[in-house]
Formats: structure tokens, sequence, C-alpha cells
């Protein structure tokens, strides 16, 4: 009985054992964030094919109340990890990894449809200095602080590429966001001393690709684009897997 309930809270974790032939302690944890609108059951995919691979996994479920507050649940995941990790950020899950990522632990950061903001940035300014004619993003109106994507707009906007009844699971499963996270500024850029890698959907509506493009650039960011919405993670798990792959190899 003890090692059933062992086993089914590290599952609960995504820390359980993998398979003995796996050799995981030679490989890195993968520590997957996500980003606003959404919580880490979007990560499944990508979730099952590093597992299948012989990774460790964590998925962090941030409350997307601040960007403090993201960051230190990041932090405890980190802490509670096995051996090196690679910290993998979706949409303003880029923001968390840039100010967590400064974590000795972290051998390398990968944005995947995210923002990689610099020292001083925080969501709002990145937003407010985007060149005119991007997409218009469906937010309502905040309600008590918070802020949630128009359910009759978000598939189309959020999740183009996704099978439609998923998309409409997401819509109507939405995290309220924190308006304070908009407002989080970053102290010290992770990408600055690690070496990070991006994954650009070429149809994102709600990050425009050539503003993906800007930040992971001068982050000296390795690129990769594909076809896909914003959702990508969701839709295409297999890219945004391989990619963390290439992150996790020794250098």
């Amino acid at each position: 009985m003890k090692k059933t309930v062992t086993a089914l809270a590290a599952l609960a974790l995504g820390t359980a054992p993998v398979p003995a032939d796996a050799g995981p302690d030679d490989k890195p944890t993968i520590v997957l964030v996500h980003g606003a609108f959404a919580d880490g059951s979007g990560w499944a995919g990508v979730h099952r094919i590093l597992r299948e691979d012989g990774y460790r996994v964590v998925v962090v479920q941030n409350p997307t109340l601040s960007l403090a507050d993201d960051v230190a649940v990041t932090r405890r995941a980190i802490a509670a990890s096995e051996g090196s990790v690679v910290l993998v950020g979706h949409s303003y899950g880029g923001v968390v990894i840039t100010e967590a990522g400064s974590d000795a632990k972290v051998s390398a950061l990968v944005y995947v449809a995210a923002f990689a903001p610099d020292q001083g940035e925080s969501v709002s300014s990145l937003v407010a200095s985007s060149p005119p004619g991007g997409p218009a993003l469906p937010i309502l109106p905040p309600v008590d602080g918070f802020l949630l994507l128009d359910k009759t707009k978000f598939p189309a906007a959020f999740a183009a590429d996704v099978a439609p009844e998923v998309a409409q699971f997401m819509a109507d499963s939405q995290v309220p966001w924190g308006a304070q996270a908009l407002e989080g500024k970053i102290t010290m850029p992770a990408w600055k001393a690690k070496p990070s890698w991006s994954l650009i959907p070429k149809d994102d509506r709600i990050i425009p690709p050539a503003a993906q493009r800007a930040m992971a650039g001068r982050a000296g960011a390795t690129i990769r684009e594909v076809p896909g919405s914003h959702a990508v993670f969701v839709a295409d798990p297999k890219s945004v897997a391989a990619l963390i792959v290439e992150a996790a190899r020794p250098r």
C-alpha cells in the first residue's frame, strides 16, 4: 500500500519514475510553465512525449496572479527537481522563466510562442511598444482585477489549429489572468547568462511572430519556426518536445 501511495504521489507531481532503461540520471529534468488563460493540463501531449523519451518532467501550476507569485511557484518546482533543469515557458510563461531561470540549476531556457523580456520590461511595456497593425486581442474588460478572453473569439484567436471541441473547452476553462501579472518587471533576464531556444508559430494571433523573432533575436536564442497558432504546445506537441530535447542535449 505504501508503494502504491508513493507512486501515485509521484505521478501527480509529474515526477513518477521513468523506465529503468531510460537512463534518467544523465538527462535534465524538464520544467514546463504555462502562460495566461491556461493551466498546466495544456502540456499533456508534450509531457507524454518527453516521458516516453526518458525525461523527468514537472508541470508547474502557476496561479497567474502576479509575476512575483508565479516566479516563486516556479522556483519551488526547480528546487524540488532532480539534477539540472531545462525551463520551458509558453506565452506569459516566458516572462516567468526569464525571471526564475537565473537559478543555478537551470541549464537552458525554451520559449514557446512566448514573451522574452529584457531587464525592466513587463508584458504591459512589451505590448505598448508593439508596432501598430498587430492582431486585436479579444480581452474583456477587467473584473475585480482579473482578465479573460472573449469565449466566442478564443478559438480563432488562441487556438485556431486545435480541434474545435478542445479549443472550446480551453475557452470555457480559462484561468483568469491577474492584471498585476502584466505589470511585473524583469530584474535580471536569465537569457543573458543561459542558452535559449525559441519556437515561433507562424500564425500566432496573440503574440505577433515578428515580435517573437525580435525578442528571440536579442536573446541570442536558437530559433525554430513552425506553422501553427498560439496554442502550438497543444496542437503540435511533437515540434515543441523536439525543441526541448534539442535544448536538453549536453553541450
